[in-house]
């Protein structure tokens, strides 16, 4: 991948609106470019974002990679086995969780990669829209599953008020306007409505081993790295309550597993199941695991 200096820089926190920013981390693109990128944080209200960003044109390009399992139904090797395993046992979990707070049965998922998700769904007799950037993914998602899987384009498109539910599953970090995201999916969630968004937590044990290394910062494709209260201070903005959070057990370990590999130590595997095991339980004693559940509502 050619490297280019076309970055954005953001001038305001998208969340409190002031331009106080300290520095948080110096880090890199450890999955594909190795390029070295900058985490700052607001002296507001304690948001962490990458910043400077690659432009809009350049950010597509930090996700041209076959081992982007999200975007990728041929990886075989055994990272790929395990996430896929892990993401069959999540999706039943996941149905579980939505069928606790949805008697409707229209879903909205936003970033559907290769539209696994939405198959389960679609087997259960809902009615499924997808909406993914990645070209590639939605034509495997088609020709794989038989479900029509949308550009971001289809946003402005979709009628109001016409989900019962919305689902953003490790999403909300990459989105590059926060704000006008947040204000879509109001636009089109129905009355009672839910919105569910998983994203990785900044405050989580194995950020704190790991730091700079943490494979769940995945710069620069996660813009925002959020803890629990950031994510809550931005979804109150948009007059949305947190109701349930819920912690991702699995990712411990294989977020542990990736930066194992940064790492380049030996015996990753091991090591992996030792932090990932060590993270989860020390996450018992407040709630901050390695990436979180969040279920919300309109006030």
């Amino acid at each position: 991948m050619k490297q280019t200096e076309k970055q954005t820089e953001i001038k305001k926190c998208p969340i409190c609106n002031t331009g106080n920013f300290k520095l948080f981390l110096n880090t890199k693109d450890y999955f594909l470019t190795r390029k070295n990128f900058t985490l700052v944080q607001c002296s507001n209200c304690s948001f962490v974002f990458t910043n400077p960003r690659p432009d809009a044109i350049e950010l597509p390009k930090y996700y041209e990679s076959t081992d982007y399992l999200s975007h990728s139904a041929q990886n075989r090797n055994i990272k790929g086995l395990i996430y896929k395993t892990f993401r069959t046992i999540n999706i039943k979990k996941k149905y579980k969780l939505i069928k606790k707070y949805c008697n409707g049965n229209s879903i909205l998922d936003i970033g559907s990669g290769t539209g696994e998700f939405l198959a389960f769904f679609k087997s259960k007799g809902w009615k499924v829209v997808g909406i993914e950037p990645n070209s590639a993914a939605r034509e495997l998602a088609k020709n794989t599953h038989n479900i029509e899987i949308y550009d971001n384009n289809i946003l402005e498109k979709l009628q109001k008020s016409s989900f019962d539910v919305i689902t953003l599953w490790h999403v909300l970090e990459h989105v590059p306007d926060l704000n006008k995201t947040i204000n879509q999916i109001k636009h089109l969630l129905a009355k009672n409505g839910f919105i569910i968004i998983a994203v990785p937590n900044i405050e989580a044990p194995d950020f704190e081993r790991y730091q700079e290394k943490w494979a769940a910062l995945d710069v620069p494709r996660h813009l925002y790295h959020f803890s629990k209260n950031t994510l809550s201070k931005l979804l109150e903005k948009h007059n949305f309550e947190i109701i349930q959070q819920k912690p991702m057990p699995f990712d411990a370990y294989y977020v542990s597993l990736l930066s194992e590999k940064y790492l380049q130590h030996n015996f990753s595997y091991i090591r992996a199941l030792i932090n990932g095991f060590s993270s989860n339980k020390r996450a018992k004693t407040n709630n901050n695991y390695s990436s979180m559940i969040f279920v919300a509502k309109q006030k």
